[in-house]
């Protein structure tokens, strides 16, 4: 294991094609009345260049600070917010693919720590917003709100896995 280096810092990348026109996804992501039905539980506002909002998520007592700082329409979003070591920047693009349908796909990226920490951090994070997507497709194509973020954790966010 000693052999194990880290040639560049680990980052979060995930995508999915939604079978939806890139504005109904790209707004999906800005207005906090459809994002509440697939990802966070509330929000102190829609996402504005410049203008900081609140994301919690009350199943699990947490929230975070958001500063969106690029905002393009049916293009791309990049937020600053709080990661696992403080604030980290995540990016989604969404690239139109035919009049139907979108492939979005989101960075994180900006964490600080071992290559442990890195490695995890980059693991749950992908992990996360790849859960966050699929609950989006459900919503989007399907009209179902699967819970998919607070079913990942039912005990709240803690590791389900390990022995108690």
């Amino acid at each position: 294991m000693n052999d194990l280096v880290l040639s560049k810092k680990p980052m979060a990348r995930t995508g999915m094609l939604i079978r939806k026109p890139i504005a109904e996804v790209f707004a999906a992501f800005i207005d906090p009345r459809t994002t509440t039905r697939f990802w966070f539980t509330k929000s102190s506002g829609p996402l504005e260049a410049g203008k900081p909002v609140t994301w919690e998520w009350e199943m699990y007592g947490g929230s975070t600070q958001v500063e969106p700082k690029i905002i393009e329409p049916d293009r791309r979003i990049v937020i600053e917010w709080d990661g696992y070591s403080g604030r980290t920047t995540v990016e989604w693009k969404f690239l139109r693919q035919g009049a139907d349908a979108t492939f979005v796909s989101i960075m994180e990226s900006g964490w600080t720590g071992s290559g442990d920490e890195l490695t995890e951090y980059a693991t749950a994070s992908t992990q996360g917003f790849t859960w966050t997507l699929a609950g989006l497709k459900a919503l989007l194509e399907h009209g179902i709100e699967l819970n998919l973020v607070a079913d990942r954790f039912p005990n709240g966010p803690k590791d389900p896995y390990l022995d108690r």
